[in-house]
């Protein structure tokens, strides 16, 4: 089977986007302490036998999701009794020396982390996804050709410089062995606290706390990156939380004209993951409409970009088709 071309589609999973900014908010301030005190690169050499690691649930996020924040991260779901995964597991790991710290790649197995498994909406394996940035690409699945692995790796390679600035991780030999010791912490940024208070009341379901701790973060700092992101995704499970699901796609389906039964639609669209359905709604509510409804249409589907984030492609494609309808 040829690797499918990348794109953005599957499932976005909320907690996921919300840890991964986290963990880029923290790499982006490490990063500016090193430079204040001289440290120049991003983070310390590793040794070549780091750039191949198995992951299971428990790490992910640490060893996926923030470590997607430096690197693009590669993904070979396999299990042991698979046999195209005996042959595709060993190639991708002779690229990840090879591409000499362009990628790390993370080998899952699925028998043992079904959670992720599902997560992925993975029907078969072997499957190959990336996440770069905290944003999850699927690549291909199967036993592709080398040729073709080394293509749609070198287009994740640019992808992940042009639109996130990860140049990769620093290799060094002499590094091996000497990784067992951990690396100093970022120190607290001044909101940490009231983000951390976000985040457990997210976690507590108390949706109407989390979005009052995120105001308060912005209130201060309007352009905090992590707030405008937890307060979207706060806000949007807020609006969902008492709906129901079934009335709500019957009232779309039976009022196209009606641009709130329309805006429900969309937010659960989105919870549910599916991201184009949830914007190309919102965009045909916008081409069909005007005045008043056609402007709640419109901020809807930009709170919906946030919550996404803009870097996605999907985002990117959907302003495009936008601004066709708008103007």
């Amino acid at each position: 089977m040829q690797p499918r071309n990348m794109s953005m589609s599957g499932v976005v999973d909320l907690a996921a986007v919300k840890a991964a900014q986290e963990a880029k908010a923290k790499a982006e301030q490490a990063r500016a302490e090193a430079a204040r005190q001289g440290g120049g690169a991003a983070g310390a050499a590793v040794s070549p036998s780091s750039l191949v690691i198995d992951v299971d649930e428990a790490g992910f996020e640490r060893e996926v999701l923030q470590r997607s924040t430096e690197v693009p991260v590669v993904i070979d779901f396999w299990a042991e009794w698979c046999e195209p995964c005996k042959q595709l597991g060993p190639l991708l790991e002779r690229l990840a020396q090879e591409y000499n710290g362009r990628f790390l790649l993370a080998k899952v197995d699925v028998d043992a982390n079904q959670m992720l498994m599902q997560q992925f909406g993975i029907q078969g394996i072997p499957a190959v996804f990336a996440v770069v940035a905290g944003q999850a690409l699927p690549l291909f699945q199967g036993a592709a050709p080398e040729a073709q692995i080394r293509q749609t790796l070198d287009q994740l390679i640019q992808v992940g410089e042009e639109r996130f600035g990860l140049t990769g991780l620093t290799v060094d030999p002499a590094a091996e062995g000497q990784e067992s010791a951990a690396a100093p912490e970022a120190p607290p940024g001044p909101y940490d606290a009231l983000l951390e208070a976000a985040v457990q009341a997210l976690d507590a379901g108390d949706l109407a706390g989390a979005v009052q701790a995120y105001k308060n973060v912005l209130s201060d700092d309007p352009a905090n990156t992590e707030a405008k992101l937890g307060l979207a995704q706060a806000e949007l499970l807020e609006r969902v939380q008492n709906l129901d699901p079934q009335q709500v796609r019957k009232e779309a389906a039976d009022k196209p004209a009606d641009v709130s039964a329309q805006i429900a639609a969309a937010d659960l669209d989105l919870v549910g993951g599916h991201v184009e359905d949830a914007f190309g709604r919102l965009i045909d509510t916008v081409r069909r409409t005007a005045g008043d409804d056609r402007d709640k249409a419109r901020v809807r589907l930009l709170e919906l970009f946030e919550v996404v984030g803009g870097d996605d492609p999907r985002v990117i494609a959907s302003r495009t088709a936008l601004a066709r309808v708008l103007f």
